[in-house]
Parts: C-alpha cells; sequence; structure tokens
C-alpha cells in the first residue's frame, strides 16, 4: 500500500508540474504574439499612420548604398514595413505584351473621378491597357503631408474608385510620385526650405539634407498603402535642377572627385532599395534624361539596373530614332532588364497651348513607331511599354496647357497609330468610329465630334478661334477707330451719332459671350473642379471680356453725354 501511495503522489505531482507549465505557456505565448504582430501608432515619420509590424520584416530604411547620401538615423520600429500591410503581393508573371499606357498628369485641371468613369472605357476600346497617374498634390496626404495636398484632393473613396474603374476595364494602373527633381509641390512649402537643392529654388530635393530621405519615404509609404495590389510604380527622378549647388552637394563632391554622376545615382538607388523592402516584388521605372550623360558603367556600379527601367521621353514630332537607340544600346550595358518609351498626345508643343496640335503628335509617335519595330536588334534588353504623356502643366508654377478633353481626338490618333503601326485608312476610320467625328489633320481638328467632354472640346475650339479675333474685328471698324479711341474714352468726348453706327453691334457681342461662357462654365463643372476653371478664364478668357465690357460700358456713358466738351486734364 506505501508503495501504491507513493506512486499515485509521483503521478499526482507530474501531473499538477504539465498543467502549471500549459497555463504558463499559454499565458507567454500570448505575450510573444503581441510583440510578434502588433499594431503601433507613431508621430513622426510615418506622420500619424499605424503600420502593422512584422519582427521578421527587413528595416527599408537602412541605407545599404555606403558611398550614398548619409540618412540620419531613424527609430527602426517607425520604419518597418510589414509585408502582410501591402498584401496582395505583387506576382512575377512575365508580361507578355508591351503595355499602351495613358498618363494622366494632375498638376494641374484634374480631372473629376465621373470624368474618368466616362473615358476609362473610351481608352480601352482605343487600345490602351494602362493608367499612368501622376498624383503631385490631387493625392490625400495624410499626417505631417497633409500641407501637400491641394483643396480639391482626390479622397481615399475617389482612389478606390479609380482604382476600381481601372480594374473594370483592364487599365494597369502605374501611381507616379516624384522623388528628386519636379518636386515644387512639395518644397513651395516654407516647411520645407531646408531640403531645396538651391535655396531660392523649389525644383529639386537636396538629397543629404537630413530630413529629405523621411519626406520622400514617407510620401512613398503613403501612396503605396492606396495602390498595395501595383505592379509597377514610377518614382520620376527626371530634371533635377540645380544638383551639386547646395552646400552639402558642393562638400559632398568635394571628397567624391566631383562625381555628381554618382550623387544622383546614390538617392534614386537609396529609394529604389526602399521601395523593394516596402513591397516585394515591386517593379520600378524612372525618366532617363538625368542618365544620358553617365557611363553605363557608372550606372552598373550603382546597382540601380537591379531595380529599376528607365523611361526613355522625347515629345518631339522629329525625334532622332539613332539617337534614341544609342540610349537603349547604353541601357542594355548597363544591365537593365527592360526599357519603357515616353510619346506624348498634348501638352508638349508649347507652355501655354490652348488647342492640341494633332499632327505633331502622330509624328511623334510615327518615329517612336521606327524605335519600337527596331527593338528585337537588342538582345538583352526588352521593350515593357510606352507611355502617352498629357502633360498638364510643364511645372508646378507654370500655366495649363491643353485641357484633357481638348486633347482626346491626339490621344486616339496616337493611340490606334501604336495599335496599326502607322495612320493609315484602317487607323482612321477606327478612330472616327469611336469618337464619331471626322479627323481633319490639316486643320488639326475633329469635326462632328460625340466623345465624352466633347462640349468642352467644341466650346474651347470657339474660344481659341473666335473670343479674342471678334473683339478685335468690331475694334477695327471705321467708326470705332475714327470715334472711339482711347484718348475719346479717356476726356468723354465724342458724337453720339458715330457711336451709335457700332453701339448696337457691341452690345449684342457682349450679350453673346455672356450667355456663351455661361454655358461654359456647365460643361466645365461637369468635368472639372472650380480651380481649373477660374484659371483657365483668366489666362484665355478674362482679359478679353474685361475689354469688351469695359467698351459696353463707355459707350452707353458717353453716349449720355451728348457730344459735349471734353474733359480737361489739368498737367502740371
Amino acid at each position: 500500500m506505501n508503495s501504491q501511495k507513493l506512486l499515485r503522489l509521483i503521478i499526482s505531482g507530474l501531473v499538477i508540474v504539465t498543467i502549471w507549465k500549459f497555463i504558463f505557456s499559454q499565458s507567454s505565448n500570448k505575450g510573444t504574439s503581441g510583440k510578434t504582430h502588433q499594431t503601433i501608432q507613431v508621430s513622426k515619420f510615418w506622420a500619424d499612420q499605424q503600420l502593422n509590424l512584422d519582427e521578421n520584416q527587413e528595416d527599408p530604411e537602412k541605407n545599404e548604398h555606403t558611398d550614398g547620401p548619409v540618412v540620419q538615423p531613424v527609430d527602426k520600429n517607425t520604419i518597418q514595413s510589414n509585408q502582410e500591410e501591402f498584401e496582395p503581393d505583387v506576382s512575377d508573371n512575365t508580361q507578355t505584351d508591351p503595355l499602351k499606357i495613358v498618363h494622366l498628369d494632375l498638376k494641374g485641371a484634374a480631372p473629376k473621378v465621373t470624368y474618368l468613369k466616362e473615358i476609362f472605357p473610351l481608352l480601352a476600346s482605343l487600345g490602351a491597357n494602362g493608367i499612368l497617374l501622376e498624383y503631385e498634390d490631387m493625392f490625400p496626404y495624410e499626417g505631417e503631408l497633409a500641407i501637400l495636398k491641394s483643396s480639391f484632393a482626390y479622397s481615399p473613396e475617389d482612389i478606390e474608385e479609380i482604382k476600381s474603374l481601372a480594374k473594370q476595364h483592364k487599365l494597369e494602373l502605374i501611381p507616379l510620385v516624384q522623388v528628386f527633381g519636379h518636386m515644387e509641390f512639395v518644397l513651395k512649402h516654407k516647411k520645407y526650405f531646408k531640403l531645396r537643392e538651391v535655396e531660392t529654388f523649389p525644383n529639386s530635393l537636396n538629397p543629404l539634407a537630413p530630413e529629405s530621405m523621411e519626406l520622400v519615404q514617407d510620401m512613398l509609404t503613403q501612396v503605396m498603402k492606396k495602390h498595395r495590389e501595383a505592379r509597377w510604380f514610377h518614382i520620376g527622378a527626371d530634371e533635377v535642377r540645380g544638383l551639386g549647388e547646395s552646400e552639402d552637394s558642393k562638400r559632398w563632391l568635394e571628397t567624391n572627385n566631383g562625381d555628381m554622376g554618382r550623387l544622383f545615382l546614390n538617392h534614386v538607388t537609396a529609394v529604389g532599395k526602399f521601395m523593394t523592402k516596402l513591397k516585394r516584388g515591386i517593379k520600378l521605372i524612372l525618366w532617363d534624361d538625368m542618365f544620358r550623360k553617365l557611363s553605363s558603367k557608372s550606372i552598373k556600379e550603382s546597382g540601380l539596373q537591379d531595380l529599376a527601367s528607365p523611361m526613355i521621353w522625347d515629345y518631339t514630332q522629329n525625334l532622332n530614332v539613332k539617337e534614341i537607340g544609342d540610349y537603349i544600346s547604353k541601357y542594355e550595358e548597363a544591365g537593365f532588364q527592360g526599357v519603357w518609351f515616353a510619346s506624348a498626345f498634348k501638352g508638349a508643343s508649347g507652355i501655354d497651348q490652348i488647342w492640341t496640335p494633332i499632327s505633331h503628335h502622330l509624328n511623334n509617335h510615327l518615329q517612336w513607331q521606327k524605335v519600337i519595330t527596331s527593338m528585337p536588334q537588342y538582345k538583352s534588353v526588352r521593350f515593357q511599354g510606352i507611355a502617352l504623356t498629357g502633360w498638364q502643366r510643364y511645372e508646378h508654377h507654370t500655366v495649363l496647357c491643353e485641357l484633357l478633353p481638348v486633347a482626346i481626338p491626339s490621344l486616339a490618333v496616337c493611340l490606334q497609330t501604336l495599335k496599326y503601326g502607322s495612320f493609315g485608312a484602317k487607323a482612321q476610320s477606327e478612330v472616327q468610329r469611336i469618337l464619331g467625328c471626322e479627323i481633319q489633320l490639316s486643320n488639326n481638328e475633329c469635326k462632328g465630334v460625340s466623345f465624352p467632354g466633347s462640349d468642352v472640346y467644341q466650346m474651347v475650339k470657339k474660344i481659341s478661334d473666335s473670343l479674342e479675333s471678334s473683339v478685335r474685328k468690331i475694334m477695327k471698324s471705321y467708326h470705332f477707330r475714327g470715334s472711339f479711341s482711347s484718348y475719346h474714352r479717356k476726356h468723354n468726348f465724342a458724337n453720339p451719332r458715330n457711336l451709335a453706327f457700332f453701339k448696337d453691334e457691341l452690345k449684342k457681342l457682349m450679350d453673346e459671350w455672356d450667355s456663351f461662357l455661361i454655358t461654359f462654365q456647365q460643361v466645365m463643372d461637369a468635368i472639372f473642379y472650380p480651380d481649373t476653371l477660374e484659371e483657365w478664364l483668366e489666362e484665355n478668357v478674362n482679359e478679353h471680356i474685361e475689354r469688351l465690357n469695359q467698351m459696353v460700358v463707355d459707350v452707353e456713358r458717353i453716349i449720355q453725354l451728348n457730344g459735349q466738351p471734353k474733359a480737361v486734364s489739368l498737367v502740371n
């Protein structure tokens, strides 16, 4: 019995120990789980956004390019990026056919989502299979970056709808965020003056300033969070004006043999590494102009060729095909596996262009077609696609170029040219069928239009052709020139009989334009936000309407004076 009691006692003790270990293990696992996959609230770098953290995720902040710009250390926990955060993961499926991407430049005259809903199916029917969305100040930045967004910026819900529309019409959506040059919309704010490469100019970021990389990473992260499914991401990096002029850059260049190319490559490579860690499998694109003076060796040494593809751009109607070939050869030698091209369907033929010259952009695409045809000769670099750019401004501080609806016929002609390899009878017939108009290349016009936004197209045509000329026409009439000069109006001196010859015509013209512009405002309001209408009228209409209105006021006032003596001005 004693031995049996002892055995039972031992067994009971083992059971108690086992239960105690199990309870302790469960409690311990709860604590570990909280550390492994926790949600934290941060306040500085991530601008009050929440991110899920995974202790096994590699830190995307690390500057792996040891000879690159010095990036100030940041708390590791604030820059961990969870792969789950950006699921679904980007697939590594090989793209078979080159993409035809329509570029929507949102740094001016950004269309409302309701208009995008109309044109996305049109773009797909014309042969496009992607959208390059250059957000600029139209992205709904949050936290510390909220200062960057326009008062009419898209809402998060707008972006979800844009993504849904793109997916519905099988349009690959590629976000574009500038990370180096063309950062005027960021660097115009006093808060970021200290990050300028040139103190007095807002064009380019100082890559060596302590907070520059934090700023870029915050912007990219916020945009990437809204585009988790993106396969491609464009990081800009063109026209880095003034690079090397900051005191930071001068000191760096002094100790690095004046290697401006490496100064540029260090920054974009660091950005590229950050992006590829932020989102596994993401494919990056950069504009190529800053590479053109660099050697293939220096590009290759940077490692950039493993992170991104260059987008070779030229918007001229007589682009040099051989020169483009030289660039392709250089990038192939540098180790890039793919190249993109960039043509233009609008916004590249004049800084203040109102009416899109279709023939100019057609010729540009005919030249690019020659380049595309030549691609089989390059054995180790593949043609990945072409972006048909539609610039809305040359840069953030310049005037508007052609409105998007005005350029739809040009875009249609360019897309069909790429589809058929030329703009022959078949391509022209297809454009006319889809747009419901007759393409007249000699007049750069689409007659009888019926596509989305065609009312804006037609009304801009009338304003462009007739507003200024109609005012000038009446000012050149016999009685106007003889009896209603600026001298007569200044001194309230004219014969009412002479003014009566053009008074009614003048008032009629004013009434016609008033009525027309009321309708114009209504059709513009359906597509654009109020700031676009205000700016476009200020740049293209108001001067002529104000002149016309003032003439009406003056003629009525002077007629009431019944031809009395002129007002005497005293001259000291």
